[in-house]
């Protein structure tokens, strides 16, 4: 009796998830679909272009270099759209804390102490109306350098998407070309109190920030860093003495909650730090940009995003704004009341494909994954292997090997008809294993210093962006990838089906030599296009084994279930079973793959 509970709950899971319609947008005619299948490249944009091989450990922008928004060319961007990206993520444009000095440009100079490498992190903003000096050949036209590569990137018929920093800000956070009308955050506050509903900072009364005692930054302090009273720390540190493990480099934004009051809120009238975030999100909406991927939106209450959303779409109706977020219960919340498009699916998908590549793991994780996590917004969903955040897949960290995340890269690409997200180099099987500066040598690429990334440098060529200097292993990759994308924007199943799961007809001895902890496999299925994935997660061992199909799936994909079908191959697989029972397809499925049939 147990089994058929459990069955019949998993088969209206599947019921539900397969019957979610495709989502319209308004803006567009009622008969033309949007596509939630984005595909996103992630750009770190100090590091993608520079072609200087230096590398040396804490060194400066002239010793190690540093990428240009000019070097990102028409031949870089014709490249990327023909490797089947949709949008352009650049990240790190908005002007941070750095150890450079900029002053003779009129850009205040930012104390070592409270930067982290020599380059600063992108997440340390000082400057909300302001791009990076870095990142400009003429640093006085920096931000026409930015404008030019956004029209750059249009005309190559690519989106661009940039970070929204909302939670935290440099400890010297000062912009210097603020618009006349926008007072500085901090200007108005009232530092006597530790909080105040239109402060835009929270107080620590009577104390003096503390730098972490053992911070040494590479270059010669000339002088201490003082704040008075200290302000709260980046992430919700709520002392004057932060540690080196904190995001000391940052405060802490108040959008009206007082964390010291039990979290009370005081959203009415509109607090002044959202009226301020609001106007910066128009600036740079002005600027043409399509969308902005917020940083850490979960430490921003959710009252704020269905607030401001909305606000800045009244503008940009076409604006996307993707949520990176770790809460999985908090994930409905900030789709329906905080209007987001995307949020990050990192805590499920991500982490269980990760212990999967590495040897470990369960592949029915993957169905508790949309099951109990995205359920009914799958869509919504953005999925990745890697970015600046996570180590990358070839460190020693992770699993050493490019070609190991073959079956989880396809699952991410083709799960669902969400969007899927890359990392520069990843596609080229970057292997960071040295100490670069601040981060040391942690297996990801640094954000934090100037840097030459030698195996992306193989592909940019000199600014030919043809892949000149790759090795063998890295073309026979980067055709992987190249090939996935094209699957992914040309099969109507994949961009715009509906999802079947198979795993709970196949687990538990119910298909002969099935290994559900290491096979998951599953339908995508439109009126044009059956398609049938079957994914070994095993790094060792393939298997002879048998998926069973369940007649209500056939019944979903319209076909009928006591005919039998011919299962052709796809994506490189050459495989073709003719004439295959409706209701069991036999496989032979070597270690580490996906096989794809088309079911005809």
């Amino acid at each position: 009796m147990y089994k058929i509970i459990c069955f019949a709950v998993l088969f209206f899971y599947n019921w539900a998830i397969a019957q979610t319609p495709t989502k319209m947008t308004k803006e567009k005619k009622e008969s033309e679909k949007k596509t939630d299948k984005l595909v996103v490249y992630q750009i770190y944009t100090r590091l993608f272009s520079n072609t200087k091989t230096t590398n040396k450990f804490n060194g400066t922008i002239k010793e190690n270099g540093c990428g240009k928004f000019n070097d990102i060319n028409d031949k870089a961007l014709q490249a990327l759209k023909k490797f089947g990206v949709s949008h352009v993520w650049y990240t790190g444009v908005i002007e941070h804390a750095t150890m450079t000095d900029y002053s003779k440009y009129g850009i205040q100079k930012d104390n070592p102490l409270v930067v982290k490498g020599m380059a600063g992190s992108p997440y340390a903003v000082k400057d909300y109306y302001d791009v990076d000096p870095d990142l400009a050949v003429n640093v006085k036209n920096r931000m026409k350098e930015f404008e030019s590569l956004v029209k750059r990137s249009h005309k190559n018929d690519l989106k661009v998407v940039i970070d929204f920093v909302p939670n935290h800000v440099a400890r010297q956070y000062h912009s210097d070309v603020k618009p006349p009308h926008v007072k500085d955050l901090g200007e108005d506050d009232d530092k006597l109190k530790s909080f105040a509903p239109n402060n835009n900072f929270y107080y620590i009364e009577g104390q003096q920030f503390v730098v972490p005692e053992n911070v040494n930054p590479p270059v010669k302090v000339a002088e201490p860093f003082i704040e008075n009273p200290a302000k709260a720390t980046g992430n919700d540190v709520f002392t004057s003495i932060p540690s080196i493990n904190d995001w000391f480099e940052t405060v802490k934004l108040n959008y009206g909650i007082d964390y010291l009051d039990n979290r009370s809120t005081h959203f009415n009238p509109v607090p002044n730090t959202w009226l301020k975030m609001k106007d910066i999100l128009l600036f740079w909406a002005s600027k043409g940009i399509d969308g902005f991927r917020c940083d850490m939106a979960e430490m921003v209450p959710k009252e704020f995003w269905g607030w401001v959303i909305p606000e800045v779409k009244k503008v940009n109706p076409h604006l996307i704004f993707i949520a990176e977020i770790y809460n999985p219960s908090a994930y409905w919340s900030y789709i329906a009341e905080g209007k987001f498009d995307y949020l990050y699916d990192k805590v499920g998908l991500y982490d269980g494909l990760r212990r999967l590549m590495q040897g470990g793991g369960d592949a029915n994780d993957i169905t508790k994954v949309w099951q109990n996590e995205s359920g009914n917004f799958a869509n919504q969903m953005i999925r990745f292997l890697e970015n600046h955040d996570e180590h990358r897949i070839c460190s020693k960290f992770f699993v050493g090997d490019a070609f190991k995340a073959i079956p989880s890269m396809i699952v991410s690409a083709t799960l669902h008809s969400g969007p899927v997200m890359l990392y520069f180099g990843q596609e080229l099987g970057v292997n960071p294993n040295v100490a670069e500066g601040f981060s040391g040598d942690d297996g990801r690429t640094t954000i934090f210093d100037y840097w030459g990334v030698p195996e992306f440098q193989n592909w940019v060529n000199d600014h030919k962006y043809d892949g000149g200097k790759m090795t063998t292993e890295q073309k026979k990759i980067r055709k992987f990838y190249a090939d996935l994308l094209k699957f992914v924007n040309t099969s109507d199943a994949v961009r715009n089906g509906q999802f079947f799961d198979l795993q709970y007809v196949n687990n538990n001895g119910q298909a002969p030599h099935y290994n559900d902890q290491k096979i998951f496999s599953y339908l995508r299925f439109t009126e044009k296009q059956k398609l049938l994935f079957i994914c070994n997660f095993d790094l060792e061992n393939s298997y002879s084994t048998a998926v069973n199909i369940p007649v209500g799936a056939w019944e979903m994909m319209k076909l009928d279930p006591s005919q039998k079908y011919t299962f052709k191959g796809v994506f490189g697989n050459k495989l073709v079973i003719e004439e295959g029972k409706a209701d069991k397809v036999k496989v032979d499925i070597p270690k580490n793959s996906v096989l794809i049939f088309e079911i005809k």
